[in-house]
């Protein structure tokens, strides 16, 4: 397993209320050198956790810090801040959004007000501009006053495919290869570190969302890219930082194992109702599993009956 997981310690006396416990819930897991997972709940968006309710990364550079994804509302961006302290008194110059779920960029106006330059891929904001309404209007449901202060707001820097960041003495290589869990999904690979940010491409310990904004049919290509790299460490979307190989069997395993499933489902002349019946009994070890299994399948047949 890589690196320690530690509990965040928050410094600044000035926060209270939510954010703090907010900060007091995210774990600051070592990854290697000058790099850190930050490692939100797996659970649903509360207003304990502000909608940080996934993996984060940080990244220290001889010329400040690069944030992987900003938290989702302004008072989860705020409680990330504080966690940040508890490593590093560096500024955050950069935030990447890795894709189009609230959490990968709700918290953009915080940091945006911090000084930082925002990036994402141009899918990525089509993506934020379309939900970004109904995600608000979800989230004020589920935050309530918490999530008071915070208003959609977009990446300074777009790109089609990709994106090179060098900064104080490392490159950051981010790459949209295609939809997965989201249309703009994008992964950050740093190789003088040896490794990779995956964004919402890759979960481990919980199982993964198939949503309607998801893409059954290029998830597993986008996998393949992120594993292409070879990296030594994986930070991602959801989950502690770990291996390719736990990636891959927690993700890319399930993933091909619901396209299994579901093709011969639909070989048999199946309908959708037969869908959340199919055998996924082999991921059953993943968190969330009874909650999302059934939805997963019924979205992959939706999907896969139109391929």
């Amino acid at each position: 397993m890589v690196g320690l997981v530690i509990r965040a310690i928050v410094f600044s006396v000035a926060l209270f209320g939510p954010t703090l416990a907010a900060a007091q819930t995210l774990e600051i897991q070592t990854v290697t050198d000058g790099v850190w997972a930050i490692v939100g709940e797996k659970e649903q968006r509360s207003p304990e956790n502000l909608a940080n309710n996934a993996t984060f990364g940080l990244v220290l550079t001889d010329n400040g810090a690069v944030l992987i994804d900003p938290g989702g509302s302004w008072k989860g961006a705020e409680a990330l801040h504080a966690a940040i302290r508890g490593v590093t008194d560096q500024p955050v110059t950069h935030v990447i959004n890795t894709g189009g779920q609230d959490h990968r960029w709700l918290g953009n106006g915080y940091w945006q007000a911090q000084g930082a330059s925002l990036i994402a891929s141009e899918d990525a904001v089509a993506d934020h501009r379309a939900r970004g309404s109904m995600q608000m209007t979800a989230l004020s449901q589920l935050l309530g006053a918490a999530l008071e202060g915070t208003e959609p707001s977009y990446a300074d820097v777009t790109f089609s495919d990709s994106y090179t960041l060098d900064l104080g003495g490392l490159t950051f290589e981010i790459m949209h290869p295609g939809a997965a869990h989201t249309p703009g999904d994008s992964f950050v690979w740093v190789a003088d570190r040896h490794v990779v940010f995956t964004g919402d491409i890759v979960y481990v310990e919980r199982i993964l969302g198939v949503g309607d904004q998801s893409s059954i049919t290029e998830w597993p290509a986008a996998f393949e890219a992120v594993a292409a790299t070879g990296a030594t460490h994986v930070v991602p979307g959801h989950g502690h930082a770990t291996t390719l190989e736990q990636a891959r069997a927690d993700t890319y395993d399930y993933l091909m194992n619901l396209r299994a499933q579901i093709g011969a489902l639909l070989d048999e002349g199946g309908d959708i109702m037969d869908a959340p019946a199919v055998d996924q009994s082999a991921f059953s070890y993943l968190e969330q599993f009874d909650a999302l299994a059934a939805r997963n399948a019924q979205t992959a047949f939706q999907q896969m009956e139109w391929e």
